[in-house]
């Protein structure tokens, strides 16, 4: 029979060092930051970069989490070290067009009642770069524009732009997959 730890305890012995513990925390919380850096990159290969890059960071910083929800603490780690990564290798930089924010109509919620999430998290993974990003950031991690702004170092409003246009491309590929579902 395996030991069943509280979160407590094993936060306090990964405090201390010990590997069991660190293979717990890992055990409990790996599925859902691999499935942080997936979003945040484009290959399994990234992913994975930045998914050991964090947990270290994790391990390393144990000692200054001082409550609050330890799981957003954890995903804090993992968003910023995706963010930090996205700074670093910063290649698609045209994608950042900070022209006009495109007026969106709402998407059709017939097609996203008929998709998983797994599909509708393939379909944003088709964005670019910085439409991901922003989309991610926001839809998903619950991020303010003016929080976005500061971590990927754009303005407010190149935020909302990226919002904006992340949600129609994102509009057109749905309808895109629902035509193609349709005629199977």
């Amino acid at each position: 029979m395996e030991d069943v730890y509280a979160e407590e305890e094993i936060i306090a012995g990964c405090r201390q060092g010990k590997a069991s513990f660190q293979e717990k925390l890992y055990q409990l919380y790996s599925r859902r930051m691999m499935a942080v850096c997936v979003r945040y990159t484009q290959s399994r290969f990234e992913a994975e970069d930045i998914f050991h890059e964090a947990f270290v960071k994790v391990f390393k910083n144990i000692d200054t989490y001082s409550g609050g929800s330890f799981e957003g603490w954890v995903r804090r780690i993992f968003v910023n070290t995706a963010i930090n990564h996205y700074h670093k290798n910063r290649r698609l930089q045209e994608q950042l067009d900070y022209s006009t924010i495109e007026e969106v109509t709402p998407t059709d919620e017939d097609i996203i009642s008929t998709i998983s999430g797994q599909e509708l998290m393939e379909l944003v993974n088709q964005l670019p770069e910085g439409y991901r990003l922003v989309f991610n950031l926001y839809v998903v991690e619950g991020y303010n524009h003016r929080e976005i702004g500061e971590m990927l170092s754009i303005a407010e409003g190149t935020s909302k732009s990226q919002l904006a246009k992340a949600k129609a491309q994102l509009k057109k590929l749905l309808q895109k997959y629902s035509i193609s579902e349709n005629a199977d």
